[in-house]
């Protein structure tokens, strides 16, 4: 869901921009509840409120819903099936390969100099090789940009 949001609201729609959207995904890996509806229930709001954060959550929850029950309703009957159990290996290689194809549009505009780049690396290893929580991480990374970059002020590829 994150590469079709961003393509969505980054590059159809222009309702946000793409660091704005990083801060969103940043937010929604921190709160409970799954990253996509987060960021959309977040879009929702600021675009119109309360109304908003209730449409944009309903809209993209409710036709997920649908297609899971009827998904889950037809999988009892299909779920032993070669070609089901094929056509799910092939689509959760589809999955990683979108994910990584959001990864890498993230990483270009987020990544931007030295410090970044140690800061990347260090959630990187965070998250592969401890249990720290998530929102443990994104907040710790929160705090040493904060400090690092002094509220706000961009840094340059020379670090600058």
């Amino acid at each position: 869901m994150l590469p079709l949001l961003q393509r969505e609201l980054v590059e159809k729609r222009g309702w946000v921009e793409e660091e704005e959207l990083m801060d969103y995904y940043a937010i929604g890996q921190c709160t409970p509840g799954i990253i996509a509806i987060n960021t959309a229930t977040f879009i929702g709001y600021k675009r119109k409120k309360l109304a908003g954060g209730i449409a944009a959550t309903l809209g993209f929850v409710f036709p997920s819903v649908i297609i899971i029950t009827l998904i889950a309703a037809f999988m009892r009957n299909f779920a032993s099936l070669k070609i089901v159990s094929g056509a799910f290996s092939g689509i959760r290689v589809c999955v990683c390969a979108l994910i990584a194809d959001a990864v890498l549009k993230l990483y270009k505009k987020a990544v931007i100099d030295k410090c970044s780049a140690a800061i990347f690396l260090a959630v990187v290893l965070l998250s592969v090789f401890t249990k720290v929580l998530s929102a443990v991480i994104v907040l710790a990374a929160g705090l040493f940009g904060y400090f690092t970059f002094q509220k706000g002020e961009t840094r340059h590829d020379d670090g600058n």
